[in-house]
């Protein structure tokens, strides 16, 4: 009989700790289940199909998050969508293999998956009979009131299988029992310290050793604003560290900066690496001392304007801008007082660096100054409202649209539309235009391969030689090289060209892959004939300037048909743009320009 007891405890004993795994387990999946629907609300608004569909990085970025979950316990981690066939697909995977792209059907259990849809409640589903799978966690992701996703985390089956493999031996002696339990412990203690580490990385970043945007996504959901007032702090001219010494040695800067500020703020403030070269600082107050932080942010600029960063053969001195909110409490949100030291920043860089610029805060403070059209640009990047309209260019002989040029637009929130002089100028002169150009080449190339016609879009010839704008380029090239083709680089010839070995060097590049080159706006400003000497140029784009008086003016009319004698034996295709009139378009074409472009044949539109 006792034999008999032992064997119904044994088993009693494996259920038991399966079911104990069980609840262990499905306690974490809740966790990390609601870290990623944070997450994702955290980014997304509305309509997360939408969202995610049109804005690959934040999908990327997203699943990177979702990936440093998978271990050992969690096979799998995705986010599926309901389509209006009643199928369900990706928006997202973080499996580090095997992964499902967007938008790909997956053959789910629909009964099971329907109910968690439409009653927005978890749900489990038992995988036992699949290969490797136990158990599969279920969460709805509930925005504006409706189920726009679910969050499925899929168990390993390997845990609960080594248990029972372990616990099978414990028919025939106690001894077993012990070890298993052993064993579980060790299994149990090496899941957690796992955990804890993994929970670390996320919100840490690996250069600085500084809390990352991870860290502050959970920070602005606990913190009380009033302990603490705000710097926004950013390495000046910090491009220029790493185009003159090297990317290896400008991370040497951020880690030693960093470490500065660490060794300046106390235990209780908090740093976390905000950009690229960016630093926030959560200041905490122990008094009502409203120069608290200033009074740092100045003992740390001095500090770092004279430190010597000598990196292998290499020695440099950087300084920092600072921007100080000092009472966070009256805005509306942390968010808005982050904004607001970030701002404050953007002040200081623009009155000449190395400075800490504090403002007072008005009442009715609900935008921003002097600065607001930058950060009202890095929103709309940030909501995808930062678009392309796309104006036709046309084959003369026929009158038949053969390519599109891309022009960037940014959409305020009221829908109205923005032109680039509103804000190019200013953002050109921010790390955010290089996130601009990815956004417009990822518009471009998705929509090149929708319609499948040449599209150009317009660059600066300091585009050209700026290393990191470069080498973005050539990698959304790479990424698409096989609509590499139908793409035009259009450049804006009225800069004055230096380098002119290295550009002609990286244009062949970026030609290699099949892109075109165009000179755009010939004919104004420092037009120079030797371009066509030293460049490969595929397509020359006439001035506006030149073409708007053509009829009247026979000096134009003179210089462009000398432009088109030129291209012709060239081999160079000729644009004339700003064709406005019946009257412009015959005299063009009567001096044989091949194509045109202008509000007479077509103006820029959001859809082609």
């Amino acid at each position: 009989m006792a034999l008999i007891y032992l064997f119904i405890s044994i088993d009693k004993t494996q259920d038991e700790l399966n079911s104990n795994l069980e609840s262990i387990f499905i306690k974490q999946a809740k966790r990390f289940s609601n870290n990623l629907d944070k997450e994702l609300k955290y980014h997304i608004k509305k309509d997360i199909y939408k969202t995610l569909s049109k804005n690959r990085t934040l999908r990327e970025t997203i699943e990177h998050s979702m990936s440093v979950m998978i271990g050992s316990s969690y096979k799998y981690i995705y986010v599926l969508y309901r389509d209006k066939s009643g199928n369900y697909r990706y928006l997202l995977d973080g499996s580090k293999k095997d992964k499902g792209e967007f938008n790909q059907k997956l053959n789910v259990n629909k009964k099971k998956w329907d109910k968690v849809y439409e009653m927005g409640k978890e749900g489990f589903l038992d995988q036992s009979d699949l290969e490797n799978l136990w158990i599969t966690y279920l969460k709805p992701v509930i925005i504006s009131d409706r189920v726009e996703a679910v969050i499925a985390i899929d168990f390993s089956m390997k845990l609960p299988k080594n248990i029972s493999d372990a616990i099978q031996p414990l028919h025939h002696t106690f001894y077993y029992i012990f070890l298993t339990i052993g064993i579980m412990l060790l299994i149990l203690l090496y899941q957690s310290m796992l955990n804890i580490k993994t929970k670390k990385d996320s919100v840490t970043d690996p250069l600085t050793n500084a809390y990352n945007r991870n860290y502050l996504r959970d920070l602005l959901l606990k913190i009380n604003i009033q302990n603490y007032q705000i710097m926004m702090l950013d390495i000046d001219h910090f491009k220029k560290v790493n185009d003159s010494y090297g990317h290896k040695a400008g991370d040497f800067v951020l880690y030693k900066t960093a470490t500065i500020i660490k060794e300046e703020i106390r235990d209780r403030d908090i740093l976390i690496r905000f950009g690229g070269e960016e630093f926030l600082v959560f200041i905490y107050r122990d008094s009502e001392n409203m120069l608290l932080a200033k009074k740092i942010a100045e003992r740390l600029r001095l500090r770092i304007s004279n430190q010597i960063f000598n990196y292998e053969d290499s020695s440099m001195k950087v300084t920092i801008s600072t921007g100080i909110s000092c009472s966070p409490e009256r805005f509306k949100s942390v968010s808005s007082a982050i904004k607001y030291a970030d701002e404050m920043l953007y002040i200081a860089k623009n009155h000449g660096r190395n400075r800490v610029v504090t403002m007072p805060i008005k009442k009715d403070y609900n935008q921003a100054v002097d600065i607001k059209s930058i950060h009202e640009f890095k929103e709309a990047l940030e909501d995808n409202r930062v678009t392309c309209y796309f104006q036709p260019i046309f084959r003369l002989q026929d009158r038949k649209v053969i390519k599109y040029e891309a022009l960037v637009r940014m959409i305020e929130k009221s829908g109205e539309v923005v032109l680039p002089a509103s804000f190019l100028e200013n953002v050109m002169r921010t790390n955010i235009y290089r996130d601009m150009t990815k956004q417009v080449l990822n518009i471009v190339f998705k929509k090149i391969k929708e319609k499948e016609i040449t599209i150009s879009i317009n660059l600066n010839f300091s585009d050209i030689l700026d290393n990191d704008i470069y080498e973005l380029i050539v990698l959304e090239i790479e990424r698409n090289s096989s609509l590499a083709s139908w793409l035009v680089v259009e450049l804006l010839e009225y800069e004055m060209i230096e380098q002119m070995d290295l550009i002609k060097e990286r244009l062949l590049k970026i030609k290699s892959y099949g892109v075109k080159i165009a000179v755009d706006d010939f004919g104004s400003g420092y037009s120079n004939y030797t371009v066509f000497q030293t460049l490969p140029i595929d397509i020359l784009k006439i001035d506006g300037s030149l073409i708007k008086n053509i009829k009247e003016s026979e000096i134009s009319k003179k210089i462009t048909k000398s432009i088109v004698l030129l291209t012709k034996e060239l081999g160079i295709e000729t644009v004339a743009e700003f064709v406005h009139s019946e009257d412009v378009l015959e005299v063009i074409q009567s001096l044989e320009v091949t194509e045109g472009q202008g509000f007479y044949l077509g103006k820029p539109e959001a859809i082609i």
